[in-house]
């Protein structure tokens, strides 16, 4: 028989608590007050694009065939929607790329004399949420603490770039010498979940069979991301041996660009199970060296700028197919749970694309945006151009806040909500 639990019960053991993701065995004033679940809003930026050929497809409609980056999601189809001929105006800045500065707030002429960023999209959402979760908004990058966040003054939020850290900051809860307590048992090998045996045993007597079913699913993502967390720091404390053969992978090695993403794509479902954030940036980044992928010689920015070299071109597909496996990783993870009898997924919008069009000539035209989750009708390709012209990007933003029920009619560049069916 199941029993009312308060929302925010925590599983606790030995000074350390980890938070819990929504069941429907919450406490009847939650039930009362919520009969849906929330909306999240989650934004990926790869800055320094994806290859054109290979993302593109020749045709529109849910008909659209196949290329090399949409077969790596061909799973997933039926849960995102390719969207062509987006992008903001006047994006050259006095630096190629400063136009990673302004993917989410729109903001002319980035980096000139007298430029002043204006808020992004996700701080508006934040602002709107206020405090019903424990952070308002979660903001993470791959290699620094570079970010695509801005607060209302157009100051930036440093991201945070530590699997780890925000592991600790976000599921474990406590002392400071219990939390480093259980950092070191994670580096261990030992999960906070076998600390916390006879609270999960009490927890699931109390939770229905359909709560029991998401805390399965739960579970074994918190084991997961223990796992690979563990793994990266446990690299830190080893020696590294003379040997004959390449050196063993090390999640702190800032070549390492697809394992650090994945390390985040991996947290993204925890924070959103949990209510921990209902915003979230991740800024996959330029990590000026060359990445640990099979194949690759050179950095990734120089790839980028291939000159139409097919040895280039042959290397940076190997990269970001890298990083879109990432994104399908994430996807995947959020399909899995269920919620007030719907998927994770359908109540998370998320957005993944790049400020750069094409990233060979820095032009920031015709952006790669994917719009998976959320609720909406999906598995098409969509160009949105007229003509010639793109529209903005900001018209999606709009879109997205209005379907977030935030009442806002514009926001940086727009000129009314995206509509694509």
């Amino acid at each position: 028989m199941s029993h009312s639990l308060h929302r925010r019960t925590f599983l606790r053991a030995s000074g350390i608590a980890l938070a819990l993701p929504f069941l429907e065995s919450m406490t009847p004033a939650f039930a009362s007050s919520r009969t849906t679940p929330p909306k999240r809003l989650i934004f990926i930026c790869t800055a320094l694009g994806l290859h054109s050929p290979n993302l593109w497809p020749k045709t529109t409609g849910a008909d659209y065939e196949s290329t090399p980056y949409l077969e790596l999601l061909n799973e997933h189809r039926d849960d995102f929607t390719l969207l062509g001929g987006l992008s903001h105006e006047d994006q050259t800045g006095r630096q190629p790329h400063d136009s990673e500065m302004t993917w989410l707030t729109a903001a002319r002429k980035p980096g000139m004399a007298g430029f002043r960023n204006t808020v992004s999209i996700d701080q508006v959402v934040a602002n709107h949420f206020g405090n019903a979760t424990r952070f308002a908004s979660v903001t993470l990058g791959t290699a620094k603490a570079q970010s695509q966040s801005y607060t209302s003054g157009g100051v930036m939020i440093p991201a945070e770039t530590s699997p780890a850290s925000v592991f600790s900051k976000m599921f474990l809860e406590g002392k400071p010498d219990a939390i480093r307590t259980q950092q070191r048992r994670l580096g261990e090998g030992r999960s906070i979940l076998d600390q916390l045996g006879s609270a999960t045993k009490k927890l699931r007597s109390q939770a229905s069979a359909s709560d029991n079913h998401l805390l399965d699913d739960y579970f074994q993502s918190v084991r997961q991301a223990e796992t690979k967390i563990a793994a990266a720091q446990g690299w830190i404390e080893r020696p590294k041996p003379t040997v004959d053969v390449g050196p063993p992978v090390d999640i702190n090695d800032p070549s390492d660009l697809i394992g650090r993403t994945q390390l985040l794509m991996d947290l993204v479902p925890l924070i959103v199970q949990t209510d921990s954030s209902r915003v979230i940036t991740v800024m996959v980044q330029d990590h000026a060296v060359v990445p640990k992928v099979e194949g690759v010689s050179a950095d990734h920015h120089n790839l980028s700028h291939h000159g139409q070299d097919p040895t280039k071109i042959g290397q940076l597909e190997k990269i970001e197919a890298g990083i879109v496996g990432c994104f399908g990783s994430l996807l995947e993870q959020v399909k899995r749970p269920t919620e007030f009898g719907s998927r994770l997924l359908d109540n998370t919008t998320i957005v993944f694309g790049s400020n750069l069009g094409n990233a060979n000539s820095h032009e920031a035209r015709n952006l790669p945006i994917f719009l998976a989750g959320g609720g909406y009708d999906h598995g098409r390709y969509v160009d949105l151009r007229n003509g010639h012209d793109d529209q903005p990007l900001c018209n999606l933003f709009v879109r997205l806040l209005q379907d977030g029920e935030i009442e806002m009619d514009a926001f940086g560049q727009s000129n009314g909500p995206l509509t694509w069916t």
